[in-house]
């Protein structure tokens, strides 16, 4: 299914090392224009085991995330170099797709300083995850933001896992920016108190609207929830220099 993704014919340790040169090429390119971060997926070996019967062998995902790290590794030495990161974006068919996967791959690296995250709250979503104590949790990781919205409904028929439906018959789908269920200005809110000073791009992926509706809308709504960080405090015209004498008067210790 990812061959359209690659030169024909390329198979096994041919194909990886032809992904890799092209992460290396990613890189550069992100040198020589300016950016910082090279938003990827994972890819992996055990996302087939996530929901498993019979269970796991015992040690496979240990097993699983080493050769992860292991092919990794490099690149992420090659970003560090460059002052670069990648930004792993936690997406289902992946072995990083959660907070705690991403947090077993960390182990695995070493905690890598380039290994940061793209954050896209629809996939958080579609998994019922709390997207915004994600950010809490990873708001120092967080590097890229994809402003793609969804929801998610359950019903009696379907839930999480889609039952092999088209999109508009998932209890999951992807909405344009603003017609989903989530929050954004809670979002920016968050983003802007750890600091996240990257782009948020737009992203579509809608199985009601167009494009190009969604993108009229969509760069209108992000442009009203880009927050401006103030540089001081509401009240800080009440403020003035310590006088610890009026302090402890104030307190009643002196009275």
């Amino acid at each position: 299914m990812f061959e359209v993704f690659h030169p024909p014919g390329l198979r096994g340790q041919a194909r990886t090392e032809w992904a890799a040169e092209q992460l290396r090429k990613c890189i550069l390119a992100s040198v020589n224009m300016g950016t910082h971060c090279v938003p990827v997926l994972s890819g992996g070996f055990a996302w087939h085991m996530v929901y498993p019967w019979p269970q796991r062998p015992q040690g496979i995902i240990a097993d699983a995330f080493r050769e992860l790290a292991l092919r990794w590794r490099p690149l992420l030495d090659l970003a560090h170099e460059h002052g670069r990161v990648f930004g792993f974006e936690l997406h289902p068919g992946s072995d990083l797709f959660d907070g705690a996967t991403y947090e077993i791959f960390l182990d695995h690296t070493g905690n890598h300083p380039a290994a940061c995250l793209n954050y896209d709250p629809s996939h958080l979503v579609l998994q019922q995850l709390d997207y915004l104590e994600f950010i809490k949790l990873y708001g120092e990781r967080i590097r890229e933001f994809h402003v793609k919205d969804a929801e998610f409904r359950p019903s009696g028929r379907v839930g999480v896992y889609g039952g092999y439906q088209p999109w508009p018959q998932r209890a999951g789908r992807f909405r344009s920016l603003g017609d989903g269920q989530v929050d954004f200005q809670q979002i920016f809110t968050l983003l802007a108190e750890v600091g996240y000073d990257g782009w948020a791009v737009l992203e579509w992926e809608c199985c009601i609207k167009s494009p190009e509706q969604g993108a009229r809308e969509g760069a209108a709504f992000i442009t009203r929830h880009i927050i401006e960080t103030t540089a001081v405090a509401f009240d800080d015209f009440a403020a003035g220099q310590t006088d610890v004498q009026r302090n402890r008067r104030i307190l009643g210790f002196d009275a």
